[in-house]
């Protein structure tokens, strides 16, 4: 089913040519990996873990890489997750609905895969606030090596950059994605090249391609062995990135750009850097400026800096995604959401995340005031989504593809035990740093399941005072009120009770439309339905009429141009003829049994400043008549 889905999503790309995907695919979607070279090695030998700069040393921690790049990136992400695509769309939230599907007649299993998707989701948000404040930081440290006394700029310049960068998201990045591509190429060929150049150096170091290098290393730390993969996983931030922006090229472009180019050039500058620090154990300061010729070094700074923030652009944008389709799921309060292309449905922007993870990444910056001190803060929501990412497609490949239990569960075995113990190595961080990206997990995580809880709460509470609707019909038979010319549309969660605005407008204003239409509105676990699927009618008689319109987490909910699609004779949905009543609740906490009072408390504040449905349905605004009503909970 995967691969079925995943070949959709390629034909949807067919248009464009094979090499301007992959080059468009290393541009958006390798950014925050292929920077990962600025930091990593200068973190395990400079950041207090106690690895010493010698040849043993050096040529375990390169072998570690390398194989924790072909293991997790390599093996696990391109050739398995790639593949448990929901319809081609990737990312946390998109597997967390594949789950769901596939635990759906175990409801046990299936509600603690739900839990584990929105802690990884909450994680993802936690990650999208460290990486662009490392990455940047990282970069413009190199102008340390080229100027001196510039050791006091380096927050300023940083914090210039990142503001600049959150201040440029609401004009959108149709523009600034096509020199994304030709960047990262550059980038990446310059990582390569940079790698060959020590490489020749010190030929030896290619010795390290060996796993038994990583071994030995483990046998000879055992105290250090675990430890030294908090410093390690830094090799892999942006491993998520391959999953969470296949639907915007599809598999076969980002498995390509990863062996081709960015998997070598990787490699190359790694053990270019080990090769480097090899010859001269001072340079693990910064071994990845180090590496470069002196004349070539305030021009690396410039196109590092380039790189951290196309990779920085990547992560908020993943942000602006992943938002959309908790919102879409019914995990997140709708939000006014902005389309920044007219071509591309993908590109969205979405002011209250842009301007959270704005404060988030400044605050980091000036408390944490370098990217080493950051580093130790880094990894444990990367490793703990990277964990949950290995949980959820498990009941994928189990319950949903069906495959074979003595083929799966070795590699799905293989998986966990890698990634719980990358998670294990930087659990320690949390007591250096680590704790901002999990309070601020564990805030959204509050946040996404009082939403849901407390929308279904709130449902509950309108049904016990609903009136069934066959018994409301009838009772219009025997005591018709007025009619007027027109049609009613009134938005309602429940097909088969009367709207609490359709009594409150016949009890207030003692008149029906001709046509009564109660809308329900479903949203799907897969990313887009097609439109012969979107629309559903049935007619009880006087007028009354049930639609039911779908749309998947991905689509846009127009209601107005949805409702274009029936052609029942009886409705008439031109919009001068369509008045669309909407219900708004005012929830008032109580002591009814329900959620802790503090969660009502904040579910009430939550409902309040939500998008409404009048923008997010796209409802003309002159044709909208909203009637209130209060809920205790």
């Amino acid at each position: 089913m995967g691969q079925v889905s995943s070949q959709a999503a390629e034909d949807g790309h067919a248009k464009v040519k094979p090499i301007g995907m992959l080059v468009a695919a290393v541009g958006v979607v390798y950014g925050d990996i292929g920077t990962s070279p600025l930091y990593t090695l200068k973190e395990v030998f400079s950041g207090g873990y106690g690895v010493q700069v010698s040849h043993d040393g050096v040529f375990g921690i390169l072998a570690l890489i390398l194989w924790s790049l072909i293991w997790v990136v390599s093996i696990k992400y391109v050739l398995f997750i790639l593949r448990a695509d929901n319809e081609g769309e990737g990312g946390i939230m998109a597997l967390t609905a594949l789950a769901r599907r596939a635990a759906a007649p175990y409801p046990r299993l299936r509600s603690v895969l739900v839990i584990l998707g929105l802690i990884g989701a909450s994680l993802f948000y936690g990650d999208s606030m460290i990486t662009p404040a490392i990455s940047v930081l990282s970069a413009v440290e190199g102008l340390e090596l080229a100027f001196t006394g510039l050791e006091r700029w380096v927050v300023p310049l940083s914090l210039v950059i990142l503001i600049a960068l959150f201040l440029i998201q609401r004009r959108g990045t149709a523009m600034l994605g096509k020199l994304f591509g030709p960047i990262m190429v550059l980038w990446f060929v310059v990582l390569g090249g940079l790698g060959i150049h020590g490489i020749l150096q010190h030929p030896e170091v290619l010795n390290a391609l060996n796993p038994v290098w990583g071994v030995r290393f483990f046998v000879s730390h055992p105290g250090m062995g675990v430890a030294i993969l908090g410093a390690v996983v830094l090799a892999l931030t942006g491993a998520e990135a391959l999953y969470a922006d296949m639907g915007h090229f599809g598999r076969k472009p980002i498995a390509r750009a990863w062996f081709i180019l960015v998997l070598p050039a990787l490699v190359l500058n790694y053990f270019g850097q080990g090769a480097l620090l090899l010859e001269n154990p001072e340079a693990a300061r910064n071994p990845f400026y180090l590496l470069a010729p002196s004349w070539a070094l305030i021009p690396l700074v410039g196109l590092a800096t380039l790189a951290t923030v196309i990779a920085s652009q990547a992560v908020i944008s993943g942000a602006f995604s992943l938002t959309h389709q908790a919102i879409q799921l019914g995990y997140v309060p709708r939000m006014h959401i902005q389309h920044t292309s007219s071509a591309e449905q993908g590109q969205i922007y979405i002011g209250a995340v842009n301007w959270s993870l704005m404060v988030g990444v400044i605050l980091l910056v000036l408390g944490f005031e370098s990217s080493g001190a950051l580093a130790s803060a880094y990894g444990v929501a990367v490793t703990g989504t990277m964990l949950i990412t290995s949980i959820l497609v498990s009941a994928v490949m189990l319950l949903l593809w069906k495959w074979p239990p003595v083929l799966a569960v070795p590699v799905l075995i293989g998986f966990l035990l890698v990634d719980g113990l990358f998670f294990a190595a930087n659990v320690p961080k949390i007591v250096q740093g680590g704790a901002f990206p999990v309070l601020a997990g564990i805030v959204l995580f509050i946040l996404m399941t009082t939403w849901r809880r407390g929308k279904q709460l709130l449902v509950d509470r309108l049904d016990e005072s609903a009136l069934p609707l066959p018994l409301f019909i009838s009772s219009i038979r025997v005591q018709p009120p007025h009619r007027v010319q027109g049609t009613a549309v009134f938005l309602t969660a429940r097909p088969d009770a009367v709207p609490h605005a359709l009594l409150h407008n016949l009890l207030h204003n003692q008149v029906l439309h001709e046509q009564v239409v109660l809308l329900t509105v479903v949203n799907e676990d897969s990313p887009r339905v097609p439109a012969q699927r979107r629309f559903e009618v049935d007619s009880y008689g006087d007028g009354f009429f049930r639609v039911i319109l779908h749309f998947g987490f991905m689509d846009e909910p127009d209601v107005p141009e949805a409702l274009k699609l029936c052609h029942l004779d009886e409705l008439d949905f031109s919009p001068m003829r369509t008045t669309y009543f909407l219900s708004r609740e005012t929830v008032i906490a109580s002591k009814i049994v329900g959620m802790a009072r503090w969660r009502e408390t904040l579910f009430a504040f939550m409902l309040k400043n939500a998008n409404g449905n009048l923008r997010f349905f796209r409802l003309p605004v002159n044709r909208v008549i909203e009637l209130g009503t209060q809920v205790e909970m």
